[in-house]
């Protein structure tokens, strides 16, 4: 009896769940939260900052904040100096540092009308953007409006290249993400024609390398600048110039791959194109190669001027010229040492130990 009563359950359920009519029920669809697909049972939330990002930069404001602080112990016209000199070089590290983890290296921004689910015909006007960076790719769907098939619309989903993009694209598949975010995640899987992983991947690795070695050679001429070696200083900031832009050049290898057009809905094609990073990377490296290239020329041309405005090498002349004041000698206490060291040259040899005797305490406080 009891089977008989289990196996009646679970033809219930199987009917349900298959959408099947039975005796006395309504088909009913697979729907959760007034009309919301089961591959979405929560409202999402919206992307806000990068947490990489907020890391670097508030380790970079601390970093800005204690050397202000020093700054009311520096005296005289150096202290304006000092402050300039520390923003421009903290904000040198901080872009340098950043760059490695943005997702706007490029761009590609459209508007049009798509479909949003798989296996559904409801279209939505939305706006889809591919952000593309030195690690991976950031995909962005907002609605226009935001709340769209009574859904929020407003999504940020990153793909990471560590080894391929594969395995995510899977997850997103299995996820039911909207059908624009997965089009275009999946241009950069192995098995499209398109082959757009490997150039990007690899564009990204070298990119990233190169940014890093321009980091350390920033550290290297901020030490320098604080040793009487001021040219070699210029020399490093030319090489931080020179490996940001060796990362820019690594990352433009990407717009020669074959034109790959992405198409979504109504709007037609897009194509990628340098953004915000990438400016950022060449405004840097120009401000780079600006300063190594005035330091090596002002010490060439007045090194001693160059030294003194960043506060080396000045140590010796300032000790030479030191004034001590108006000094007293005590005249009678240096004659009688004069005297005393004249008479052992002409008295007999039997009398010299008596008078190169050490004078005692008390004489010496007589004398002076």
């Amino acid at each position: 009896m009891r089977e008989m009563q289990l196996h009646a359950l679970l033809s219930l359920v199987e009917e349900h769940l298959c959408g099947k009519d039975s005796p006395g029920r309504s088909v009913g669809k697979m729907t959760f939260y007034d009309g919301i697909y089961p591959f979405y049972p929560l409202q999402r939330t919206s992307f806000i900052f990068s947490t990489h990002l907020l890391t670097i930069i508030l380790v970079f404001l601390v970093l800005t904040v204690s050397f202000l602080l020093i700054l009311p112990g520096i005296r005289g016209k150096s202290r304006l100096f000092w402050m300039f000199r520390i923003i421009i070089s903290l904000f040198i590290g901080t872009v340098i540092v950043a760059l490695n983890f943005t997702s706007d290296w490029a761009e590609a921004r459209t508007t049009t009308n798509t479909t949003y689910k798989s296996f559904s015909s409801e279209e939505v006007n939305a706006e889809v953007g591919l952000h593309i960076g030195l690690y991976g790719i950031n995909i962005t769907l907002k609605g226009n409006p935001v709340n769209q098939l009574n859904e929020t619309i407003n999504y940020n989903e990153m793909f990471e290249w560590k080894d391929t993009i594969d395995e995510e694209y899977g997850d997103a598949l299995e996820r039911g993400l909207p059908n624009p975010i997965l089009y275009i995640a999946e241009k950069f899987t192995l098995s499209n024609p398109c082959h757009l992983i490997y150039q990007y991947r690899y564009s990204g690795r070298y990119a990233s390398a190169t940014l890093w070695t321009a980091f350390c050679c920033w550290l290297v001429a901020n030490v320098l600048f604080s040793m009487p070696v001021i040219l070699y200083a210029g020399y490093m900031m030319v090489a931080t110039a020179a490996f940001i832009f060796f990362s820019m050049a690594s990352f433009s290898t990407i717009m020669n791959l074959p034109t790959c057009l992405f198409t979504i809905g109504t709007s037609g094609a897009f194509q990628t194109e340098y953004s915000s990073s990438f400016w950022l990377a060449l405004a840097t490296g120009v401000l780079c190669l600006i300063i190594g290239v005035l330091v090596v020329l002002l010490d060439c041309l007045i090194p001693g001027k160059i030294r003194e405005a960043f506060s080396v090498g000045v140590d010796n002349d300032e000790d030479e010229d030191v004034y001590f004041g108006e000094g007293y000698l005590n005249s009678n206490f240096l004659a009688g040492v004069t005297t005393t060291h004249l008479t052992t040259l002409v008295l007999p040899t039997d009398e010299i130990r008596n008078v190169s005797r050490q004078p005692s305490l008390q004489e010496l406080s007589v004398r002076l």
